[in-house]
C-alpha cells in the first residue's frame, strides 16, 4: 500500500458537477479538499442538456422535492456571476424561460392537469392557447393544441458549467487525483479516506461519495450505510442551427407527443439539445437507432423543420435515481461519510443548492434545514446494522469493467 504524503481535510469520490461544486465549497470554508476522479468534468457534463426546470418538471408525488429545486433555481443568477467571476469562464446561463406544449387532445388534458397542480403549488405559469404558443414559437407544428409558459425555467450548458467548476476548484487550491477510487477506507469506525485504482491511499477527515448512480458499489461501504441509487438511461441529440435558419426556437420548448415527454434547449451559440430518454437498462450507455428514431419522430412532430437541420452528436448517460427521486445530502451512518449523489433528473438544477448544503455540513458539522427532509438516513437500514463488513460490488467510478468507465454517471 502507498499512502499520500499529505492527508486532507475532505475527499470527494467522484469529479462530476455535483463533486466539483461540493469541492469548490469545501475549499472556500477553507477545509483542504481533494477530489479523486480519472476525468474531473467529463462524465454526464457532457451528455446533460441543462434545463434549470423547477415548475416544468414538477411531476405528482415530488411535492417535497420542488422546494429544494425552487431553493436551488432562486441561488442560480448569483451562484452563476460568482462562478464565472471566480473562473474567468462563461457557463452559457441563459434567463429565456420555457415553453410546454401538447400535440393533440390528450396531452393537452395531461397539461392542464399539471397547470392546476403548479397553481396549487403555488408556481407562476401561464396557460396558453395553441395560437399563443405559435405567436411566441413560429417554429413549431400546427397542430399544437397548447401550452403553459414559464418564464422562470431557465437553461444553462453543462459542459461549461463544468469546465467552470474545474478551474474555480484549481484556483481555490482543490487537489486534482486523476485516478478511479477502488475502496473506501475505514478505520476505527469512521470513514478515513480511499484507496486508488494504483494501490495509492488517500487519507481524509472526511469522505464525500459523490459517484452518481455508482455510488452505491463502492466497495468498503458498511452494510449499514444505505446508498439505493440506481441508473437510469438517457439518449440525446444534438444539432447544429444554421445561421440561415436562426432564430430557430427562442426558449426551452418541451412537450408531450401522443404521450411521449421531447425537449428542445437551443443554446446561444447554435446548438439544439432534444432529448431525452428515460429507459431502465442498468449500466448500459449504448447509443441506440430506436432510441434515436423516437426522439426525431416526437421532434419533428413538434417542429417539422427540425429535419434540416445537421446532427452532429448522439450519446447517452446514466441518471443516478433514488427511490423517491431526491437526492441523498449530508452525513450518512457511518461517521466521517457524507453523501452528495442521486440527483436523478435534477443535478444541474441542483448543483447551487448542493454546494452550499455540502459545504456547510462539511465545515460545522450541521445540516442545513433546506436539506433535511432529504438525509441519507431515510432509506437507512435497521439500527442494528453493524458498521463493519462491506457492501461489495464495484468502485463508485465504476472501475470494475471497461464497460463501467464510461463516466456518465450524473444527470441526463
Amino acid at each position: 500500500m502507498r499512502f499520500s504524503e499529505d492527508g486532507s481535510d475532505v475527499l470527494v469520490v467522484g469529479g462530476g458537477i455535483i463533486g466539483l461544486v461540493t469541492a469548490w465549497r469545501s475549499a472556500q470554508r477553507g477545509l483542504r479538499t481533494t477530489v479523486a476522479d480519472p476525468e474531473p468534468g467529463g462524465g454526464a457534463a457532457g451528455v446533460a442538456a441543462g434545463m434549470l426546470a423547477a415548475v416544468t418538471e414538477l411531476h405528482y408525488g415530488e411535492q417535497a422535492l420542488l422546494g429544494l429545486n425552487l431553493a436551488s433555481a432562486g441561488r442560480y443568477p448569483a451562484f452563476v456571476a460568482e462562478l464565472e467571476e471566480a473562473s474567468g469562464q462563461g457557463t452559457g446561463f441563459r434567463t429565456c424561460g420555457t415553453l410546454s406544449v401538447a400535440l393533440d387532445s390528450d396531452d393537452r388534458a395531461h397539461l392542464r392537469e399539471l397547470h392546476a397542480l403548479q397553481q396549487r403549488s403555488g408556481l407562476d405559469s401561464q396557460w396558453l392557447s395553441g395560437r399563443e404558443c405559435r405567436r411566441l414559437e413560429p417554429m413549431l407544428a400546427p397542430g399544437v393544441r397548447g401550452g403553459l409558459r414559464a418564464d422562470g425555467d431557465h437553461q444553462i450548458d453543462p459542459r461549461r458549467l463544468a469546465s467552470a467548476l474545474v478551474v474555480a476548484c484549481e484556483r481555490a487550491g482543490v487537489a486534482f487525483r486523476r485516478a478511479w477510487v477502488e475502496r473506501l477506507t475505514v478505520s476505527g469506525g469512521r470513514a478515513a479516506g480511499g484507496v486508488l485504482a494504483d494501490g495509492t491511499e488517500l487519507a481524509a477527515d472526511q469522505v464525500v461519495l459523490a459517484g452518481g448512480s455508482r455510488s452505491g458499489r463502492l466497495p468498503g461501504l458498511p452494510a449499514s450505510v444505505a446508498v439505493p441509487v440506481r441508473p437510469v438511461k438517457g439518449q440525446v441529440l444534438r444539432l447544429r442551427i444554421p445561421p440561415v435558419y436562426a432564430p430557430f426556437l427562442s426558449r426551452t420548448v418541451r412537450a408531450l407527443v401522443r404521450g411521449s415527454h421531447v425537449y428542445l434547449v437551443p443554446r446561444a451559440d447554435g446548438e439544439l439539445v432534444v432529448g431525452a430518454t428515460t429507459e431502465e437498462m442498468g449500466w448500459d450507455t449504448a447509443v441506440t437507432a430506436g432510441g434515436v428514431y423516437e426522439l426525431l419522430r416526437d421532434a419533428h412532430e413538434l417542429v417539422p423543420g427540425i429535419t434540416e437541420l445537421p446532427l452532429t452528436e448522439s450519446r447517452a448517460g446514466l441518471r443516478p435515481a433514488s427511490p423517491d427521486n431526491a437526492p441523498l445530502l449530508g452525513p450518512a451512518r457511518l461517521p466521517g461519510l457524507h453523501l452528495a449523489t442521486g440527483h436523478h433528473r435534477n443535478g444541474v438544477l441542483l448543483t447551487p443548492v448542493t454546494g452550499d448544503v455540502m459545504g456547510e455540513v462539511l465545515a460545522t458539522g450541521e445540516l442545513p434545514e433546506v436539506a433535511r427532509p432529504f438525509g441519507p438516513d431515510r432509506f437507512a437500514p435497521s439500527p442494528g446494522a453493524p458498521l463493519s463488513g462491506t457492501s461489495g460490488g464495484t468502485s463508485a467510478s465504476g472501475s470494475a469493467s471497461a464497460s463501467d468507465r464510461t463516466h456518465q454517471e450524473q444527470t441526463v
